[in-house]
């Protein structure tokens, strides 16, 4: 298997819950603000699982300096893509922030989440009490999977990820994911006995 078998999985849109925001500017009554997309390290991680499990690794190397700060090195299959990763200031710089930040910089470099890059500049309404927008802003279309784009595809995607090891013992996650099936079901077949969401 090369790169070239594996780029257009790597690159796929992530589920729409796996897109965080966060503000990168705010007006100056910290009202409004600009809204990025985001994932974390660990929906790298979990996509290069999916993709090439047993091709992949990564490295990091402490830059010195002030502020913490490490190159990072992600090998998948065979080619290596180098980037630096920083960590935010105050009580969340840390060397593990640092580390996150530089794999996510050098999986945009394979395609992983690049396509958030293309995303429309969002503003949104912001609440400073509780640090995060008042309603987080939607995906367009072309930026979820295919599964996310038909009918009830959203539910069937936030039941699979609580099937994704086994069902769980807790009753009211197991009722959750039969809310998520059965109104998946019901979008697909609307109108059927049994079937309404």
């Amino acid at each position: 298997m090369k790169l070239s078998d594996v780029q257009k999985r790597l690159q796929a849109p992530f589920p729409a819950h796996m897109v965080a925001w966060k503000p990168a500017a705010f007006n100056k009554e910290r009202t409004r603000a600009l809204m990025l997309a985001h994932i974390d390290a660990r929906a790298v991680q979990d996509r290069l699982d999916a993709v090439c499990p047993d091709a992949w690794e990564f490295a990091v190397e402490v830059v010195p300096g002030t502020r913490p700060t490490v190159k990072g090195r992600l090998t998948i299959l065979g080619v290596s893509r180098e980037d630096i990763g920083e960590a935010p200031e105050g009580d969340l710089g840390t060397l593990k922030a640092a580390t996150s930040d530089a794999m996510k910089r050098c999986a945009v470099q394979f395609g992983i989440g690049r396509y958030l890059y293309d995303l429309p500049r969002q503003w949104a309404d912001w609440d400073d009490t509780q640090r995060g927008p008042v309603e987080a802003p939607e995906l367009p279309e072309w930026a979820r999977p295919d599964h996310e784009r038909s009918p009830g595809g959203a539910h069937l995607v936030q039941a699979m990820e609580q099937l994704r090891y086994e069902l769980p013992e807790d009753l009211d996650l197991q009722r959750e994911v039969y809310k998520h099936l059965k109104a998946a079901l019901g979008s697909l077949h609307p109108g059927q006995p049994g079937r309404a969401a």
